[in-house]
């Protein structure tokens, strides 16, 4: 990791995408990181597009800008792909992951990626309705983020993100367990193009 790693998250209000980026920077956090998670939002409600996100480093952290050159951009929502420019500002050797069923072989063709770029899809919605029942596909998100970048590994996501779902799912602690399934499913299914 430079000085600071980046991650730019993509989605819609529902779908996590805030969530996910402090899940993220708070399991970084307790590996010893530095970290900042933050949201940008536009209209809040739910559908609209909403970013977030993630700086992270191995030392405190000084600068309190929004980031524009991320390292990785993490989309949620395929369907923002053709309203937004998802992939302005990353870096020539940046990584992308996209929430989608299509292969990544399609996809780059479509984002007009650098050779340089590296694309990961997972099909983040199928996994979120098959454990969880609905289509919130962030802890999937999740799972593909920590295979594709191991910063952290699955076991430390994990132990931390299975902390905060247990004290926030207090009443339902049936969903921890689904949430951390769709976690694991992600780091396995994940492709590369």
């Amino acid at each position: 990791m430079g000085e600071y790693f980046e991650i730019r998250w993509h989605g819609r209000g529902g779908q996590g995408a805030k969530t996910a980026a402090l899940l993220f920077g708070t399991a970084c956090m307790a590996t010893g990181k530095f970290f900042q998670g933050f949201p940008e939002y536009g209209p809040e409600r739910t559908g609209a597009p909403v970013r977030a996100y993630n700086r992270l480093s191995d030392k405190p952290i000084t600068i309190h800008s929004g980031i524009k050159t991320p390292d990785v951009v993490v989309v949620l929502d395929p369907t923002l792909i053709k309203s937004e420019n998802v992939v302005e500002g990353l870096k020539d050797d940046g990584i992308i992951i996209v929430n989608t069923s299509m292969s990544p072989q399609e996809l780059r063709k479509k984002l007009g990626l650098k050779p340089t770029q590296k694309l990961y899809t997972i099909d983040a919605s199928g996994i979120a309705r098959d454990t969880l029942k609905r289509d919130i596909p962030n802890t999937p998100m999740l799972g593909a983020l920590v295979r594709v970048t191991g910063i952290i590994s699955l076991e430390e996501l994990l132990k931390d993100t299975e902390a905060k779902l247990r004290a926030k799912f207090r009443d339902r602690p049936q969903l921890v367990d689904v949430n951390l399934e769709a976690i694991k499913r992600a780091y396995n299914e994940v492709r590369e193009a």
